[in-house]
Order: C-alpha cells, then sequence, then structure tokens
C-alpha cells in the first residue's frame, strides 16, 4: 500500500516511538505527584514543553498539553471567551473550518453567541476586507485555521492577527497542518492561541498542545485561581508529550528540506497525471497552498467511488477531512468554494510525507489512470439490447 493520506494522521517516527516505550517503562509516575517518581515525569514534561515552545519560539510555561488538537481548539477558543472583559456576544470563523472548531462555534451559538460565518474565495482563501466588515463593536473571538486540511491554502493568519488587535478582538488559530511544515513563530504572528497536534507531524496519537500568549487574558473551565494556571486538569500523558516533543524537533530540524522534496513530489504528480491525459480539477490552486495537500476532483467520477477503487489497488488516498467519512452530505470545503453538488461530490485528497518518494510516481498515476479509463469506458459502453 502506499499511503498519500498524511493529513489525516502520520506513522510515528522511530524515534518517537523509541522515546515513548522508554518513558512508559521507566519514568511512569504521575507528573503531579511529589515523590522521587512523580517528579522525573514531571521533569521529563517540563523538558518536552521546552522543547515544543522552542520549535514555536515561545517560552514553556505558556504551552499547554492536551489529548489532541480537537481538544486544544474546543479548550482554547473556551478559554479565551471566558477569560475576556469585553462586553459582546459576536465570534466569527470561517467556512472552511475543521469539524473540531465548526463543532464549538455550533455549540456556542446555540448558548446565545451571535456567529458569523466568513465565506472563501475560489481558491479558499479568506478576504481580509469581507473580515472586516463583519467586525463590529460586539465581536469578541475570531477563529481561522492557518492550512486548510482538504485543499492546503495557506491563511493570511499574521495580517488578520493584526487587523483584530488593533480591534481588541481575540484571535485563535488551528495550525494542525502547518505545525512541523512551515515555518512558525508564535512571536510574529499576533495571536492569542495556537492549536498543534503530534500525529500529523510523526508523532503519537492522542496527544496536542495549546500555546496561549501570556500576554492575553485566558481562563480555563476548571480555574482554579492558581498562580500557575492551566488550561486543563488531569493526570498528563507524559509519555505521549515526550515523544510529541521528539517528533516536533526531528519535523523542525528537518523542515525546510522536506518542504522543498515534498514541493517537488507534488508538483512531478501532477506534472505525470497531466501526460497520461485524464481530466482533472485542481482545487484551492492559488499559488499560496501547502504542498503536503493536493484536493481533486477528477469531473465524472465521484470521489467516494475513486478513493474504493485506489484503495484495492494499493493507494491510501481520501475523500477530504477524517471528520467527515461516512456523511452522505457533499464536501463542505468544496461546497464554500462554490462547487455543485456534483462537483463536491468528486472531490478527493492526495497529501504527502516522508514516505513517499518519486519513484512511487509511476505507479501511482498508472494506477490512477487505468481505474480512470476503467470506469468511463464503462460508462460509455452502448448498452445491448435484450434479444427476445
Amino acid at each position: 500500500m502506499i499511503y498519500l493520506d498524511y493529513a489525516a494522521t502520520t506513522p510515528m517516527s522511530d524515534k518517537a516511538l523509541e522515546v515513548y516505550v522508554n518513558v512508559a517503562k521507566h519514568y511512569y509516575g504521575n507528573a503531579s505527584s511529589l515523590h522521587d517518581t512523580g517528579s522525573s515525569a514531571k521533569q521529563i514534561k517540563e523538558a518536552s514543553a521546552k522543547t515544543i515552545a522552542k520549535t514555536l519560539h515561545a517560552e514553556a510555561k505558556d504551552i499547554h498539553f492536551t489529548s489532541g488538537a480537537s481538544e486544544s481548539n474546543f479548550l482554547a477558543i473556551q478559554a479565551l471567551l471566558d477569560g475576556c472583559k469585553r462586553d459582546g456576544k459576536h465570534i466569527i470563523t470561517s467556512e472552511i473550518e475543521h469539524a473540531s472548531v465548526r463543532d464549538v462555534f455550533r455549540k456556542l451559538e446555540q448558548e446565545g453567541y451571535d456567529v458569523s460565518w466568513l465565506g472563501v474565495d475560489k481558491t479558499g482563501r479568506i478576504q481580509i476586507e469581507e473580515l472586516k466588515k463583519l467586525i463590529t463593536d460586539e465581536t469578541v473571538l475570531v477563529s481561522i485555521q492557518h492550512i486548510n486540511s482538504e485543499i492546503g491554502t495557506i491563511q493570511p493568519i499574521k495580517e488578520i492577527g493584526e487587523f483584530l488587535q488593533s480591534k481588541g478582538v481575540l484571535f485563535h488559530s488551528d495550525a494542525v497542518q502547518s505545525f512541523g511544515k512551515i515555518v512558525v513563530d508564535v512571536q510574529d504572528l499576533t495571536i492569542d492561541a495556537f492549536s498543534i497536534s503530534a500525529h500529523k507531524i510523526y508523532g503519537p496519537k492522542g496527544v496536542g498542545a495549546v500555546w496561549m500568549n501570556p500576554e492575553t487574558e485566558w481562563r480555563s473551565m476548571l480555574d482554579d485561581h492558581q498562580q500557575n494556571k492551566k488550561l486543563k486538569s488531569g493526570t498528563d500523558n507524559v509519555s505521549g508529550i515526550a515523544a510529541f516533543a521528539t517528533a516536533a524537533k526531528e519535523s523542525t530540524a528537518d523542515l525546510t528540506n522536506e518542504f522543498l522534496r515534498v514541493t517537488n513530489i507534488k508538483s512531478e504528480f501532477i506534472r505525470k497525471l497531466s501526460a497520461v491525459d485524464q481530466k482533472f480539477v485542481i482545487e484551492g490552486n492559488s499559488g499560496n497552498e501547502s504542498p503536503f495537500i493536493l484536493g481533486l476532483r477528477f469531473p465524472g467520477i465521484e470521489g467516494q467511488f475513486l478513493m474504493l477503487e485506489c484503495n484495492q489497488a494499493g493507494l491510501a488516498i481520501s475523500t477530504g477531512s477524517a471528520c467527515q467519512v461516512g456523511s452522505d452530505k457533499p464536501n463542505r470545503t468544496m461546497k464554500a468554494l462554490g462547487r455543485s453538488d456534483e462537483e463536491a461530490r468528486e472531490f478527493v485528497r492526495f497529501s504527502f510525507g516522508k514516505n513517499v518518494k518519486e519513484d512511487d510516481l509511476d505507479e501511482i498515476v498508472v494506477k490512477i489512470d487505468t481505474i480512470l479509463k476503467r470506469h468511463f469506458n464503462k460508462v460509455r459502453r452502448p448498452k445491448v439490447s435484450a434479444q427476445s
């Protein structure tokens, strides 16, 4: 199987797995316990926080570990709202956010918040001028993802953050698809909270983190008013945290080389696919998107069918965010881009990572070409009338 679904999850790196097993076996103490076994676990957690903070150009005290990016998004948004000193019940997010953000905003809408759903252009990029039109005296928070997980569009979050700061509006960003893949410096982004995940960068599942801006007022849901406040309570997953830090260090250390390698992989894949004379549409192609993600439509064939056929042929692709799998509704991101229901159902996603090599591309393209030709020949074949 050639794995082409790295935006959904990644395999753990050998080093991260080694660290995970070693810490789980030898440093199993509760990091909150006061005995030496607990203290050893706490030291590992603190060292891991320093490692991750360094990759973000942040301070370790502002890194808060969670059970994953979905929890990070929920806790960060809630903490910002609960700590907000400004009166108002208006919040803004985009139409193409990850389900974990969208669901939080729907919950908040039910609780009395006025939610504005910011549209995007045909490439999936929000327009700053449209955001400006939505801001009112009642606006307290905006959440915009850094990179879209289905089409790879990179949002101008630095520009967004600078504008929102001038208006006194809090800003959260889901950075799951950017952390460890492109350069991220939270000091340069004018942002209040930044959510990241381990399993998207060759770390373990079930571990995430939030960077909370130390200059921003926020309050956790279970605020105990301690000086060293926590975003969440509970026993720390120290082995997962240590493996997360290892994966983050590895990913950022090789970030530039991997970015250039994957950029070439994506470009060559598109070139080779074009050469076999199959009609396809690149979604989100603005010239400012992540090379790790490629959203495509092959007109005339449903994405779900193509994904299943690719699976049979030994190719692992997807029809979009894993959180939408099982839904019979047209792809939400495609609809936000203005695609018809039929076009939205044609969408498939290829996402690239460390185990995808340029030598794999010919095999990938041949298999896709074979599937498409077989499908379209069958569709165009004239029906034979039954003989009496």
